[in-house]
């Protein structure tokens, strides 16, 4: 729903005779913009042209280089952006304010479930914590047999996570972690407000690093201890400060699922279980406050595609490249790593550059940064189910087979080794309908911040131009074969 800002209804949202005027705002923008968006919607056109040739290789996406396409590398990528690209051009110059409107003021409210249904999933998540950890320690010790990996990495991170924003983010009554924390006393120490989100940043960084750098996918006993060290510091730290503060502001999982949860169609509040269409509430003018929930945000969007991107050829190349020349293993995914992640940031903070830029405004790049970087979570959303999907389906019977006799699993636990073609098209489709929602919150959120629409136009350029290059960057990684990254272990659910 669209608050803060009262949206002025104008003649452009009280007809639909918006031709004309199209041509005459045309005339207004920049034509370098046009020309570049003009021309990627044209080749987005040519997409439709090579489907039906294109879809019957899409089983060999992930398995087979991307050669294999009917249709260059180069134009599949590019196609990928101009879609993108059309989209900000559809949104720009056919919706209006009351249709934007209508879209994020639907939805209703639905009764909450009751204590008892609660308690019981409170129980659940306790029992599958201890079990995991459990059969972690003296379970089979390895990973394809082992129920704790294929739990953590197949059903929680595949599956579960991918509920938190396809359905509705139920960790807060899942969580094992507050559950414990919340047996004991709370100690209710004060919590530095100088440190913000910050340390939720810093946490996010530091988990994605020790999966990508640790066997954490291949070493049961490894993963059993990092989940019992990760308890141990979250119970403390909740105790210490309040189980509010602590899942609300630092815990890295909490405040991921959180966000991802507010991309959903339902959501739990104190009035009953609200429903909507998906996406819609990304464009709320209070979900983030300051410049510590933006960095938290892209790093989001950030640590999904590393840990995507770890797995492709062109990392490995790199990463052999780099130890060639003399430079320790560690130092190269470390040094790598970071620079990534400020190149993300970087390229978000350039966006908004553009967008005062064009906008022509004296909003400040924090207030914009603040309603454009809600836009992101719809890529990560859209990059995570692409990322996890085949692995979720071509592992799911590992899970259930080994979760039916955890204890004493069958030697070669049953895998779908071949997954129909519909999958890798519906990988792909992912990724773009994310861009697209992406595209359309921020054209919500600038339709709500800038009174007149080709203020508000003109201050997407920046915006559309980052989304481009992270769906080029995300259709890549998609459809480029999986390799096992050099030198170190893990970084990948077991293939």
């Amino acid at each position: 729903m669209l608050t803060g800002t009262p949206i002025e209804l104008t003649d452009d949202s009280a007809s639909y005779s918006w031709l004309p005027s199209v041509l005459s705002i045309m005339d207004r923008v920049p034509r370098r913009v046009v020309r570049t968006v003009g021309g990627m919607a044209i080749l987005a056109t040519v997409l439709v042209v090579f489907v039906g040739s294109a879809s019957a290789h899409a089983a060999a996406l992930r398995d087979a280089a991307p050669s294999s396409l009917d249709v260059p590398t180069w134009l599949f990528l590019t196609t990928g952006g101009g879609a993108v690209g059309a989209s900000f051009l559809l949104a720009s110059f056919v919706t209006d304010r009351v249709f934007i409107r209508s879209l994020h003021e639907w939805g209703g409210t639905l009764p909450s479930p009751g204590r008892v249904l609660s308690g019981l999933i409170k129980l659940t998540g306790v029992v599958l914590l201890a079990f995991t950890i459990y059969v972690g320690f003296f379970g089979p010790p390895t990973g394809y047999r082992n129920f704790a990996v294929l739990f953590v990495w197949i059903a929680w991170w595949g599956g579960y996570v991918a509920s938190t924003y396809l359905i509705g983010n139920t960790w807060p009554t899942l969580n094992p972690f507050r559950t414990i924390a919340e047996l004991f006393p709370s100690a209710d120490l004060t919590y530095p407000e100088r440190l913000g989100a910050w340390p939720s940043v810093a946490g996010l960084l530091l988990l994605i690093w020790i999966e990508v750098v640790s066997p954490l996918a291949d070493d049961p006993q490894v993963l059993a201890a990092t989940i019992s060290g990760y308890a141990v510091v979250t119970v403390i730290g909740a105790i210490a400060f309040g189980s509010d503060t602590w899942f609300g502001t630092v815990d890295p999982l909490s405040r991921a699922l959180a966000y991802f949860g507010r991309f959903a169609p339902f959501e739990r509040t104190e009035n009953g279980i609200v429903f909507r269409l998906p996406g819609m509430a990304l464009s709320e003018p209070t979900l983030v406050s300051g410049r510590d929930e933006v960095a938290f945000i892209v790093c989001l969007l950030y640590v999904t595609t590393f840990d995507g991107f770890v797995a492709t050829w062109l990392w490995a190349d790199f990463a052999l490249f780099a130890v060639g020349l003399g430079f320790p293993p560690m130092v190269v995914y470390f040094v790598s790593y970071l620079l990534g992640f400020a190149v993300f940031l970087a390229a978000f903070w350039w966006a908004l550059d553009v967008a005062r830029t064009y906008g022509n405004t004296y909003i400040s790049k924090d207030e914009l940064a603040r309603r454009f970087a809600p836009s992101l979570l719809a890529i990560a959303v859209g990059y995570h189910i692409s990322h996890n999907l085949g692995v979720f389906l071509g592992l799911l019977p590992s899970v259930l087979v080994v979760g039916a006799m955890p204890l004493s699993p069958p030697q070669q636990p049953p895998i779908l080794a071949a997954l129909p073609g519909w999958v890798a098209g519906l990988e792909l489709a992912f990724v773009l309908i994310g861009h697209f929602i992406a595209v359309w919150v921020a054209h919500a959120a600038a339709y709500d911040l800038f009174p007149g629409r080709m203020e508000a136009i003109k201050s997407q350029y920046g915006i559309t131009i980052v989304m481009i290059f992270y769906t080029v960057v995300s259709l890549w990684i998609v459809t480029t074969p999986i390799v096992e990254p050099p030198f170190i272990a893990g970084g990948e659910a077991p293939q």
